[in-house]
């Protein structure tokens, strides 16, 4: 009895700490909730939303250059029970040298990307000491920094904006050393995310390899395997109302915020019901084998298109070396739109 005790002790803190993450992701880049400073202005809270908006104003510039990140946010006991949950798994294939700084592009996007959140923006995996000397900075959108509190929230685990300026800092600014994270298809790859497939949104994706180009940062494949099975995206077929609705729902968000709005579903809170949890699958980061890239400083399409080729081959190349270890059927293949 004490045994069960434990276990459902384990799997309740477990879930506890997945739901506190999935709100801050889901809903960070909604208009709504950006508002909310600016909303208490107009109420008997002002002062705070003053006092918030004022130190937002004053530290503009830090989200950009690097952020403040926390040792002590990154090692909580919370991101343990975070990765148990899954599990979590990250896979070196190749040493990373500290001489050198890094784009690492993730595939798939997923829903929520939680392989590389968990795996780059916390230690619960032991990402230090896998690649020692080596500092991950996860890249998401802008908007995340906008928001007081949240904003702090996310800088402590190494969470950047993934504009072009603030990457660009952390190449070329912060010494060597530094591995940036991109998940290059976006959200417009989440729409793809299905169990069972393995389709990316990379053909006409090839901003990361000018921006290697320009810095002289390497390029580092990297595949999470699992991530597209933790979560149920229905697409309803064509001519019926619900896919009607579902456009309508896409075009909006695509318009107003510049996301893309997935039907998804997941786990309840009890195994076997229906909910927004993710499924408890396994999901294992493989990093490949860094690309050496010269740095140019007006790189032309040529160039781009060739190095992009290059990484595509080499994302390739990991993808068939792990997929059946990590779940996949011998015949599955890449596919790349």
């Amino acid at each position: 009895m004490a045994f069960f005790s434990r276990l459902n002790l384990q799997e309740g803190l477990q879930t506890l700490s997945v739901l506190q993450w999935i709100p801050v992701y889901i809903f960070l880049g909604a208009i709504p909730i950006l508002l909310i400073p600016y909303f208490l202005l107009f109420s008997k809270f002002w002062s705070l939303a003053v006092l918030s908006l004022a130190w937002l104003a004053y530290d503009w510039n830090t989200h950009s250059q690097g952020g403040r990140r926390s040792a002590w946010v990154r090692n909580w006991t919370l991101w343990n029970y975070f990765r148990n949950y899954f599990p979590v798994k990250l896979v070196k294939t190749h040493d990373l040298s500290p001489k050198h700084n890094y784009i690492i592009a993730n595939h798939p996007h997923g829903v929520l990307s939680f392989g590389v959140f968990i795996n780059f923006a916390t230690e619960a995996t032991g990402i230090a000491r896998i690649f020692p000397s080596i500092t991950p900075f996860v890249g998401t959108l802008e908007g995340v920094f906008w928001i007081p509190i949240v904003r702090e929230y996310v800088m402590s685990m190494g969470v950047c904006p993934v504009s072009r300026s603030a990457l660009k800092y952390l190449l070329t600014q912060k010494g060597s050393g530094n591995a940036v994270v991109i998940v290059v298809g976006g959200a417009a790859e989440a729409l793809l995310c299905q169990p069972g497939a393995s389709t990316l949104f990379l053909k006409q994706r090839k901003g990361f390899v000018k921006l290697a180009l320009k810095t002289g940062a390497y390029l580092v494949p990297s595949y999470s395997f699992g991530e597209n099975e933790v979560f149920n995206q229905e697409t309803f077929p064509e001519g019926t109302w619900l896919r009607l609705l579902q456009k309508t729902f896409q075009d909006t968000f695509k318009k107003l915020l510049g996301l893309n709005f997935c039907t998804f579903h997941g786990r309840g809170l009890t195994h076997g019901s229906w909910g927004f949890l993710p499924f408890n699958r396994p999901i294992t980061t493989v990093v490949g084998e860094p690309l050496p890239i010269p740095r140019i400083k007006r790189p032309n399409q040529k160039t781009v298109d060739k190095y992009h080729a290059l990484y595509i081959s080499a994302l390739r190349k990991l993808f068939d070396q792990h997929k059946v270890e990590y779940g996949l059927p011998e015949t599955q293949e890449l596919t790349i739109i």
